[in-house]
């Protein structure tokens, strides 16, 4: 359970149980940088810089609300990620956390790979420039015509995910002249410590194919049987926004178990294992993530082990990071529009967002924090609720923080860590228009995506 949700579910959530919530920080102005953009700081005046530019000359430039990203720290990144694990294994960047065309290019300039699960993404990613080879590619139900068109291109993976798909990317890569480098993707029981909406390695769930009764065994029978494929390894990935080692400990077990079922049977060990991606992130000053160089020790120490003991060659590590390159590089800018205090509960802020550009409270009860950045104040703290602007009650952006008391229409606050999932799940609610991705690098700004039109809304609608 949330540590702001209320014991009896979200029709009771104006009863406010003791320690709902955590007590106000000392000084609200000051800018918790776990949670913060690396280039993020405040200026002389108080308001808040990023890349060296205030956000009141953004909020002129590009209006509210706006997703504002940091290049400097998303490339900084992407490179302590690629340096923590090395030339001996592969980060692949999860391009569902957010995926746009310049960071395709940021990603090939800074050696990351690429993991895709639409053909949307695929085509994304080759239009930017993304080397086939390097592009590895998802999904629990691709349809013919995304994997022709993976095929075709040559994408470096393609991780299976049923035994349908197993025949289905066998037949059509056999038509090309293909054999196709496939993983198969394992569903190993382990309980993530997360949301259940984002625990993916349970077995009641859509993705993979199970360890249990010898379903994954079977799976990779038949792939070694087809000629159509390659098969270079096994993949796992067993949740989002996780913080504790223990699953991946278990996972990697259980697979390289597999990995030996494979070598009694088949005589083949397979060359490569991927734990996927999920590791956390700070949304909140309480959120303790790990960094790059102390998971990838981790992942490392766990799968040489497990091979050891297994008398198996230690195969190559594949990780598939997004959340925690993106998420931390991004804050969402918007502008106060009411402010409406209720006697003995909170204050209710509405910005000129919501649900629409942020759906994770309301989907996984997630938690943010926010803070006023277009100034500072010595006000008192007051408990607020930052709400958006859309005929929906659970229209939530930060269910319970603290903000100055006398924040007022106008002013602007901000939410960090929104680079992960925002985005990529905004929506068209209320015909609600998307925000841009504002990108900032040395004092310089420019739109990488841009903001939708009402005449984006009305190019769609052909009725």
């Amino acid at each position: 359970m949330s540590r702001s949700a209320h014991p009896a579910g979200p029709r009771h959530a104006d009863v406010l149980t003791e320690g709902h919530y955590s007590a106000p920080a000392a000084d609200l102005n000051v800018l918790d940088e776990k949670v913060w953009a690396r280039t993020v700081t405040r200026d002389a005046d108080g308001a808040l810089t990023v890349g060296g530019i205030a956000v009141a000359r953004l909020a002129e430039e590009f209006g509210t609300p706006a997703y504002i990203l940091d290049e400097t720290d998303f490339r900084a990144r992407c490179r302590a990620w690629a340096d923590a694990f090395g030339p001996d294994a592969d980060v692949f960047y999860a391009g569902k956390a957010f995926l746009s065309r310049a960071v395709v290019r940021w990603l090939k300039e800074e050696g990351l790979n690429l993991d895709v699960c639409s053909g949307g993404e695929l085509t994304t990613a080759l239009d930017a420039g993304m080397p086939a080879e390097r592009i590895a590619f998802h999904g629990n139900n691709k349809s013919v015509a995304e994997i022709e068109r993976a095929v075709r291109a040559g994408v470096g993976r393609i991780v299976l995910d049923s035994f349908q798909e197993i025949v289905r990317v066998a037949h059509i890569a056999q038509r090309h002249g293909i054999r196709q480098r496939v993983q198969i993707r394992v569903t190993v029981g382990v309980e993530a410590h997360t949301h259940e909406f984002i625990a993916t390695a349970h077995e009641d769930q859509k993705f993979g194919i199970a360890l249990a009764g010898g379903q994954a065994a079977e799976a990779v029978r038949r792939a070694l049987s087809l000629d159509g494929l390659d098969l270079i390894g096994i993949h796992s990935h067993i949740g989002s926004q996780i913080f504790d080692m223990a699953g991946f400990e278990v996972s990697a077990r259980r697979v390289v178990q597999l990995l030996a079922e494979v070598r009694d049977e088949h005589g083949v060990e397979l060359p490569e294992i991927d734990l996927g991606g999920g590791l956390g992130i700070a949304y909140t000053s309480e959120d303790d993530p790990r960094e790059p160089h102390e998971i990838a020790k981790a992942l490392s120490d766990i799968v040489t082990r497990e091979c050891e003991a297994a008398k198996l060659r230690t195969p190559r590590i594949s990780v598939e990071p997004g959340r925690a390159i993106v998420g931390p590089t991004a804050f969402t800018l918007y502008e106060v529009g009411t402010v409406k205090p209720l006697e003995g509960l909170r204050t209710y802020v509405s910005v000129d967002g919501g649900m629409s550009d942020n759906i994770r409270t309301a989907l996984y009860d997630a938690e943010y924090s926010v803070a006023l950045v277009s100034r500072t104040s010595d006000a008192e703290p007051m408990l607020v609720r930052v709400v958006g602007k859309h005929c929906e009650s659970g229209d939530i952006v930060v269910k319970d923080a603290f903000l100055p008391a006398d924040l007022a229409p106008g002013d602007l606050i901000a939410v960090p860590a929104t680079g992960a999932y925002c985005r990529s799940m905004a929506s068209n609610y209320n015909h609600a228009l998307r925000p841009p991705v504002v990108a900032v690098r040395d004092g310089g700004a420019r739109v990488i995506v841009r903001r939708e039109t009402e005449e984006d809304l009305l190019r769609l609608d052909v009725g």
